[in-house]
């Protein structure tokens, strides 16, 4: 009998990054079927982005337990996750490589156990790159969410289009949608009390998009411009994090060193916080390819996806081809503002006009349907295995220290015992270490090599 039949429903969430945990947590939530109360467990796989407790606080998801956990020690306490600790459902919450390497290993350990959880991947935004590379990484989770129907009909192409079964694909929506529709220009009409607040306009960086040193520059000097010639308004910048915080992506030029260099007026400034917050007093949201611009629709914000450097795969920009949104800044300045196209908004998981509730129903049902399926659950079978993919699935094994079949490799970090207190000390300090060369040393020395 599952835990959930007789006690709060019990999820295990994994996670690699700020906001992957932001999106596994809030998942969990959604996709958990009726009112069910949860006990909810989270594990941060160690890492190069694992979120520090300021990263953990501003996204603002709270968890019964919270521990930091290489491969095989998640593995470890899967595998003794029994009886009445056993869990109902899994979300994996990685990157693609993460994910299969855990379907193996969770896969080996449930070779012969009919009772064992419901295991959900998806991704944390937009999917504009990586597809078919993304997507065959995740296959083998009893669900591989979707947000938005566009997403769930090309992740059904790739699937059926390498053989590999569909049906795990299933519809859902962007799970930390939500918050106060927009309610209109400072002292204007329904603007509900807003008078006393200047208008203002909010651009989101991304870690990794620009990349380049110029191009970051560009966007910092457009938005100080705008704040030159609109000396009436509030230009915010919105950042992810701090110097030396890791998110998702590494951000080796981060905007608070280029500002520095910069003399902007008095009506600029940086800020960090929750993305719903900041919009709660937000009446113009720019940005290059942020997931926050799905964020703003949804909440009928006036919302632009800057044009400035093309609009290219590599900027991610092109995944709002037909959005409505598209425009310059010397546009924004001289007074634009876009209209969203109803229809491509809803195909993209933004309910602007209600039914958002709703989209983690399909989810709901098959998730209660898999927990009191006759004589459990099959066994995880993903597509990738030694038969298909005989020169790509070992690597991808043994950068989590697994083997080809799952087991862990001969000298794996803590796959023997659990981590005493000297252990933790030095692995405390050799992270942070890692954390610095990867954060600081090695742009410098990728620079150099520019030179």
């Amino acid at each position: 009998m599952p835990a959930s039949a007789t006690k709060a429903l019990r999820v295990a969430v994994l996670a690699d990054s700020d906001t992957r945990w932001k999106w596994g947590a809030l998942t969990a939530t959604r996709v958990c079927p009726g009112d069910t109360e949860i006990h909810l467990d989270g594990y941060l796989l160690r890492g190069r982005a694992t979120p520090t407790p300021r990263q953990l606080r501003e996204v603002g998801v709270r968890a019964d337990s919270l521990r930091e956990v290489t491969a095989v020690e998640f593995l470890r306490a899967m595998e003794g996750a029994r009886d009445e600790e056993a869990y109902d459902v899994l979300v994996l919450a990685l990157v693609g490589g993460g994910v299969q390497a855990m379907l193996h290993g969770l896969g080996r350990l449930w070779h012969d156990r009919a009772e064992r959880p419901v295991v959900v991947t998806g991704y944390v935004g937009v999917v504009y790159e990586k597809l078919a590379d993304g997507l065959l990484l995740r296959h083998g989770a009893d669900l591989v969410l979707a947000n938005s129907r566009q997403d769930a009909e090309r992740f059904r192409a790739v699937y059926e289009g390498v053989g590999a079964d569909a049906a795990a694909v299933t519809e859902v929506a962007l799970p930390f949608l939500g918050g106060a529709a927009y309610a209109g220009e400072p002292g204007g009409a329904g603007a509900g009390g807003a008078e006393d607040r200047r208008y203002t306009v909010v651009f989101a960086a991304q870690p990794s998009v620009p990349d380049s040193r110029g191009d970051r520059t560009y966007l910092l000097e457009r938005l100080i411009r705008h704040a030159r010639l609109h000396p009436e308004r509030e230009v915010l910048l919105k950042l992810r994090s701090k110097p030396g915080e890791h998110t998702t992506h590494i951000e080796e030029l981060p905007y608070q060193k280029l500002v520095q260099r910069a003399d902007p007026p008095s009506n600029f400034r940086l800020v960090y916080g929750h993305m719903g917050e900041v919009l709660d007093r937000t009446d113009l949201l720019v940005t290059v390819s942020s997931t926050a611009a799905l964020e703003s629709l949804h909440r009928r914000v006036p919302t632009v996806v800057l044009t400035d450097l093309g609009v290219r795969e590599a900027l991610g920009n092109h995944h709002f081809v037909g959005s409505g949104c598209l425009a310059s800044w010397d546009q924004l300045d001289a007074g634009h503002r876009p209209a969203p196209d109803p229809e491509w908004v809803a195909r993209q998981g933004v309910a602007a006009d209600g039914g958002y509730e709703t989209a983690f129903d399909e989810a709901r049902e098959r998730i209660a349907a898999l927990l009191v399926r006759p004589g459990g659950l099959p066994p995880l079978a993903p597509h990738y295995t030694l038969v298909t993919a005989p020169g790509y699935l070992p690597g991808i094994l043994a950068r989590h220290h697994l083997a080809p079949d799952g087991t862990p490799l001969p000298g794996a970090p803590a796959g023997d015992k659990a981590p005493g207190p000297v252990r933790q000390v030095v692995r405390r300090a050799a992270r942070g270490a890692y954390r610095h060369g990867v954060q600081r040393v090695a742009p410098v020395i990728r620079r150099m090599g520019e030179l």
